[in-house]
C-alpha cells in the first residue's frame, strides 16, 4: 500500500483534489496499484463536499502519462502461462494481472468520462495510450508546449483502445482513422485542432494536422487499408508528398492485423455508445493476447528491444476478413 501511495500522490486544498501520478522515471507509466488507488479516491470524493474539482497531472517535466506499464503486462502475460484470456471467462476462477489491468483501467476511464464533479487534466508532456484514457474523459483538458499526445497501439501489436473507439471515431473527417492507424505525435495546436483538447496555456502555434486535413481525408476516408496504403502511394502534390512517404513507411512497421482491426474498430465504435464501445474493446484485448501480435510487440520495442518485431502474418495481404472478425467475436468458454 506505501507504495502505491507513492506512485499515487494526493492532495486536497481549496475544495480541489489535486492527484499526481508520481513515476517520473517510467514516463508515469499506469501500474495496475495507480489504477485501483485513483479509482478507490474516486469513490471517495464523489460524495465528499470538500472536494468540488479534481486535476490529473504527472511529475516531472516530460510526461503526463506515457500509457500502461508494458513490461509488467507482458512479464504478467508470461506468469500466466500465455493464456491469461482463458482465465477470465465464466466460471474460469481468478483473473490474471495482464487482464485485470485492462478491466480496472478501462473502468475508472469510463467513470472518469461520467464523473459527476469537473475533472480537470494537465496534459503536460507525453500523453499516449492510457494517459489518453484518463485525460479524454475529463471535463476540462489542458495543453502546452511540451505536450506530445499519441495513439501509437498499433506499432506494438495491439489498438488505440481506453475509449478510442469512442473519441477518435468522432474526430472531423478521417482525422481518427489517421491517428488510429499511424499514431503521429500531436503537439498543442494539433490537439486542439483535432477536438483532443480544450485548452492550450502554451504559445500560439499553427496546427500542422489542420494543414494536412485534405490529403487525410483522401487518403485515410478509403474503406480498406490496402486502399489507403495505395491511395498514399499515388500522392503526387508537392505539399503532401513527403509525408505521404512518411506515412507509408510508419504504416509499414505497424501489425498487418492490427491495422485492419483498428480500421474495422472505427468504424463500429462510430454508432456505439461509450459504455458499448468500452466493452467491445475488453473483448478485442482477448482476442489480441490470443492472436500473439501485442505481446511480440512488447517484446521487440520494450523487453529486448530489437525493434525487429514478427507479425503474424507479417503481410497485409494475407490479413483475412475472418481473422479480424475474431477480434469482435464474444469470447466464450472452451
Amino acid at each position: 500500500m506505501e507504495e502505491r501511495l507513492r506512485e499515487l500522490q494526493v492532495e486536497v486544498r481549496n475544495g480541489v483534489a489535486t492527484v499526481t501520478l508520481n513515476r517520473p522515471e517510467a514516463l508515469n507509466a499506469l501500474t495496475l496499484g495507480m489504477l485501483k488507488d485513483l479509482s478507490a479516491r474516486l469513490d471517495d470524493w464523489e460524495t465528499d463536499d470538500r472536494v468540488r474539482m479534481l486535476v490529473l497531472r504527472g511529475a516531472g517535466e516530460k510526461a503526463f502519462c506515457a500509457g500502461g506499464d508494458l513490461r509488467a503486462l507482458y512479464d504478467s502475460f508470461k506468469a500466466a502461462g500465455d493464456r491469461p484470456w482463458s482465465s477470465t471467462l465464466p466460471g474460469s476462477g481468478s483473473v490474471p494481472g495482464s487482464i485485470e489491468f485492462f478491466e480496472v483501467e478501462y473502468a475508472l476511464d469510463y467513470r472518469i468520462h461520467m464523473y459527476p464533479k469537473t475533472v480537470v487534466a494537465v496534459m503536460d508532456g507525453i500523453v499516449m495510450g492510457g494517459g489518453m484514457g484518463i485525460s479524454q474523459g475529463a471535463r476540462v483538458r489542458i495543453v502546452g508546449d511540451r505536450t506530445r499526445m499519441a495513439m501509437p497501439e498499433t506499432a506494438i501489436g495491439l489498438f488505440p483502445d481506453v475509449g478510442g473507439s469512442y473519441f477518435l471515431s468522432r474526430l472531423p473527417g478521417a482525422l481518427g482513422t489517421y491517428l488510429g492507424l499511424v499514431g503521429p505525435a500531436l503537439r498543442a495546436a494539433d490537439a486542439i485542432y483535432c477536438g483532443l483538447a480544450d485548452v492550450n496555456i502554451g504559445a500560439a502555434a499553427a496546427s500542422e494536422i489542420e494543414a494536412l486535413a485534405p490529403a487525410i481525408d483522401l487518403h485515410f476516408g478509403r474503406d480498406s487499408v490496402p486502399a489507403i496504403i495505395a491511395s498514399l502511394e499515388g500522392e503526387k502534390r508537392p505539399e503532401f508528398r513527403d509525408w505521404a512517404a512518411k506515412t507509408l513507411e510508419a504504416l509499414a512497421k505497424k501489425s498487418p492485423t492490427m491495422l485492419a482491426v483498428t480500421l474495422e474498430q472505427l468504424r463500429r465504435g462510430a454508432k456505439m455508445s461509450l459504455a458499448d464501445c468500452f466493452r467491445m474493446e475488453l473483448n478485442m484485448v482477448h482476442g489480441c493476447f490470443a492472436q500473439g501480435d501485442f505481446i511480440e510487440g512488447i517484446r521487440a520495442l520494450i523487453v529486448d528491444k530489437d525493434n525487429k518485431p514478427r507479425w503474424n502474418p507479417a503481410r497485409l495481404a494475407d490479413v483475412t476478413t475472418a481473422s479480424v472478425e475474431t477480434f469482435f467475436t464474444p469470447r466464450r468458454k472452451t
